[in-house]
């Protein structure tokens, strides 16, 4: 008798077979495991592939960086955005207030020049800017989503005279000119607590913007969200959760919450290069940020007063604008391709 041959561990059976041999015999292979995604790992690998948003949130993550480490990039530059270096120091502004040195006093010593008339640095002006705009903006723009987020939710679930009230405020608020509406109430929301002998503090001023922004801000992310509830209240999961005994606030948190956290966050991130903008156009128009607060906007208007002799103060805070609105408006865009699927840009 010959011996039979016993097969080592893990392999075939016979060792002259292989695995196509086996299933040409017929013989099923053992089924491999099918590792699954979730949706957010689905959207990661859809934002992964798409270059344009990479690069854009590249970006605007720098942005934040610089916003975020202006008080350790004042410390390692030396200079600060507050201080007249042009009056304390002789030789760097001329008899009418202009930089001596060309390119707007651009030099080793001060990289992007001074400021005209007073020589404040523009580098520093610079990144303050940064950090006043997007801190206003993050808190209008997280007031706007908590509010309109639990108005249009409350609107559309309870329907009735709730959703009559809450609509008939949106769409009021909807047809004002809120462009004019900041610009002249800003001015009577400030002179309610400061008189005009005295000077507006930073903290109220930046306080005023918030609201007058606020106010206005909630409606969009509300009308959205108040039409989406309206038809996921009437789908089946939503009548098994009353059958089965739920409440109104599991149903919301655990059942319609869940489902809009996409529009919630493409919303948001659209809206925030919106109020930056709007914010800078503020302080350009002279209602909201102004002297001597580092800001976008007021930079903007002083590089128009002096920009026939000297255009460089105009160029640095208006280009930065440029690119971070675009780069923002653009990571949106990316971000909504990413969590939805079907769309197709």
């Amino acid at each position: 008798m010959q011996p039979q041959l016993v097969p080592e561990a893990g392999g075939s059976p016979n060792p002259g077979t292989s695995d196509s041999s086996l299933a040409e015999a017929g013989v099923a292979a053992a089924p491999q495991e099918v590792v699954g995604r979730s949706p957010g790992q689905l959207a990661w690998r859809r934002f992964r592939k798409d270059r344009s948003g990479v690069i854009s949130a590249a970006i605007v993550i720098f942005f934040f960086l610089i916003a975020f480490a202006a008080p350790l990039i004042e410390k390692l530059y030396g200079k600060d955005p507050y201080t007249r270096y042009g009056q304390i120091h002789p030789g760097l502004l001329n008899e009418v207030g202009a930089p001596i040195a060309a390119n707007g006093g651009m030099s080793s010593e001060y990289w992007f020049g001074i400021e005209p008339a007073v020589g404040r640095d523009v580098l520093m002006q610079l990144v303050y800017g940064i950090r006043t705009s997007l801190l206003l903006a993050v808190i209008v723009v997280l007031i706007v989503t908590v509010v309109g987020t639990v108005l249009g939710i409350t609107a559309g679930y309870l329907g009735g005279k709730v959703d009559y009230v809450i609509s008939r405020v949106i769409d009021t608020l909807l047809a004002m000119p809120s462009q004019l509406f900041f610009i002249a109430f800003t001015p009577i929301v400030l002179a309610l607590f400061v008189s005009e002998r005295e000077t507006t503090p930073t903290t109220l001023r930046a306080t005023a913007l918030i609201v007058v922004l606020s106010l206005f801000g909630w409606t969009r992310i509300a009308r959205i969200l108040r039409g989406q509830v309206l038809s996921m209240r009437e789908r089946e999961y939503i009548e098994a959760a009353k059958v089965s005994g739920a409440g109104t606030r599991r149903i919301v948190f655990k059942e319609l919450l869940p489902n809009l956290w996409t529009p919630i966050l493409i919303i948001a991130t659209l809206d925030l290069p919106t109020y930056v903008t709007t914010e800078a156009a503020l302080s350009f128009l002279g209602v909201g940020m102004t002297e001597p607060t580092p800001d976008w906007g007021r930079m903007i208007n002083k590089g128009f007063e002096g920009m026939q002799s000297d255009v460089t103060y105009l160029a640095f805070p208006a280009i930065a604008m440029v690119i971070f609105v675009l780069a923002f408006n653009l990571l949106g865009d990316s971000v909504r391709d990413a969590l939805d699927p079907k769309s197709n840009r």
